[in-house]
């Protein structure tokens, strides 16, 4: 091969010429400086197995490897545009940092997407805008049995654990939420000193590795659930079932991030990946999950007490509510997880094949809330790419009372999408255990950017609301929201989705789309 024979000509031939030369024109040595690292360089390559291309392409082939190491960075800045970047695009990322930094966040020349594409959406406007008072901008979380409720925001920090992300990311993001007034939710990983540090309301979660309230054995700990849920700074406890990014599996914290201080935090052993188990072993079921979420309300004083899941097979989320019936103990909200959410680290194929999309999701889950008449009683978070005012119209029009952000608050304190989240390698220290790299997010200065990253972004959603004909959030319907469709048609979700009547599951005539499903539920087993 050519590449093969240009080595041979360098190293047998052009590396003993210039030792002759050099013996008599001593500057010439110099050139061994080259020549000495490109022949042992390509011996090693030669007689590697574990590279073919190297194996054929002695030394030229290292730049292969180089390009390939850079490639991310040339795709994102110079070849992708800006409506094309995954799994968020320049135009969504700038407006957030934008909005985070209190810069300019208008647009000029038009819009930069075809509206004409399939699965463009929109929403209608009117002609008689509405005011919409600031009050639409918080809702109560907390049924009627919870003796604790909640005022929360309708958008509020998604569950990112310590250890996913850097103990300043997770300062910066709970500052933020004190300064706002919003929550910031835990992630599985416990109940950090970070997650204290700053004073902002907390949405404890509990994943099925129990920490922050694990045995030495693994299973739940109720008294050291008790002590912290009672904390004042606790406003709500998540239960969570499955998320989007990898619905079935557990968490995944590579041993990388497992230093000393998440290993005393998490109860785990250091630097050995931390993989949650796929199922709790707290309860058994669907009448399980209820009886549990009734304990931890007990538990906790009587605080909000609910659960987050990605939407599978249809007949197990309606098997939990079947439970709900047969007990008589309702959650005080359930956050569902869209199939294209996700932080941190997750499985290539459950993050791309497994789960519903959460669009989809928000309409089943309301739909079944519905169906067995206990919507106006259950809270429904959503969490799923929300990151403009637009993506919480969309999402409470499909049925969502709150909206959860997890990347785009991410983004206000300086995350620039480098998909190292998995690596420890994260170049603006977000999302890193690495202290050199940690120490770059300035806690004083991030809290800000998530503050202003909130409030802009609530009155973007005030103002789109207003401009719908709104005054209210509870008159957002999903007739509001319509889809260009492959037909070269557009229909709203009304139009493309069946929508059920209050209590239909309770009675003979359940919609054909529905009875199956219904039929296979049981609320002793999912």
């Amino acid at each position: 091969m050519i590449v093969r024979r240009l080595y041979y000509i360098l190293s047998y031939v052009c590396l003993p010429l210039t030792l002759l030369w050099g013996y008599f024109w001593p500057p010439a040595y110099w050139l061994l400086v080259l020549l000495i690292p490109y022949a042992l360089i390509g011996l090693y390559d030669m007689l590697t197995t574990k590279h073919n291309v190297l194996n054929n392409y002695p030394v030229l082939g290292h730049f292969r490897y180089m390009l390939e190491f850079v490639s991310p960075e040339i795709r994102q800045y110079f070849v992708e545009t800006n409506e094309s970047g995954r799994p968020f695009n320049r135009i969504t990322r700038a407006l957030v940092y934008s909005r985070a930094k209190g810069q300019v966040d208008t647009q000029p020349f038009g819009t930069q997407y075809d509206i004409m594409t399939v699965g463009y959406h929109r929403a209608n406007h009117s002609l008689a805008p509405k005011d919409v008072s600031e009050s639409e901008e918080r809702v109560t979380l907390g049924g009627p049995q919870c003796s604790k409720p909640y005022s929360a925001s309708r958008l509020n920090v998604s569950a990112m654990s310590f250890g996913a992300l850097s103990a300043n990311a997770i300062r910066a993001l709970n500052g933020g939420a004190r300064d706002g007034g919003f929550a910031h939710n835990t992630g599985e990983g416990g109940l950090s000193p970070h997650h204290l540090a700053e004073g902002g309301d907390i949405i404890w979660q509990i994943g099925t590795g129990y920490f922050g309230c694990r045995t030495p054995e693994g299973g739940f700990d109720k008294d050291k659930f008790a002590e912290k849920a009672r904390k004042e700074v606790v406003k709500a406890i998540e239960i969570k079932l499955s998320q989007g990014a990898k619905p079935s599996h557990g968490g995944v914290l590579p041993a990388a991030k497992v230093d000393k201080e998440i290993a005393g935090i998490r109860g785990v052993p250091e630097h050995q990946d931390v993989i949650s188990p796929p199922i709790h072993s707290a309860f058994e079921g669907p009448t399980g999950l209820m009886h549990f979420v009734r304990h931890l309300r007990e538990m906790s004083d009587g605080k909000p007490v609910g659960f987050k899941l990605c939407i599978g097979r249809r007949s197990e989320f309606m098997a939990i509510c079947k439970a709900m019936l047969e007990t008589g103990i309702l959650p005080d909200f359930i956050t569902i997880d869209g199939a294209e959410g996700g932080t941190g680290a997750a499985p290539v194929e459950f993050t791309n094949r497994l789960g519903m999309p959460l669009n989809e999701a928000l309409i089943f889950v309301n739909n079944c809330l519905r169906g067995v008449g206990l919507r106006d009683k259950i809270r429904i978070i959503c969490s799923g790419k929300v990151a403009t005012g637009y993506d919480m119209v969309e999402k409470i029009a499909l049925g969502a009372d709150m909206c959860n952000a997890a990347r785009a608050m991410m983004f206000s304190v300086g995350c620039i999408q480098a998909l190292q989240c998995n690596t420890n390698r994260c170049p603006s220290g977000v999302a890193t255990q690495d202290p050199i790299r940690g120490r770059a997010v300035h806690v004083p200065q991030k809290r800000k950017r998530v503050h202003r990253f909130h409030d802009a972004t609530l009155e973007s959603f005030r103002e789109l609301l207003g401009a719908m004909g709104k005054e209210k959030v509870s008159e957002l319907r999903p007739a509001d929201i319509r889809r260009r469709t492959a037909d070269e048609r557009e229909l709203s979700y009304a139009e493309l989705y069946t929508f059920i009547d209050e209590g239909v599951l309770l009675t003979e005539a359940i919609p054909e789309g529905f009875a199956e499903d219904w039929e296979l539920a049981s609320a002793e087993r999912f």
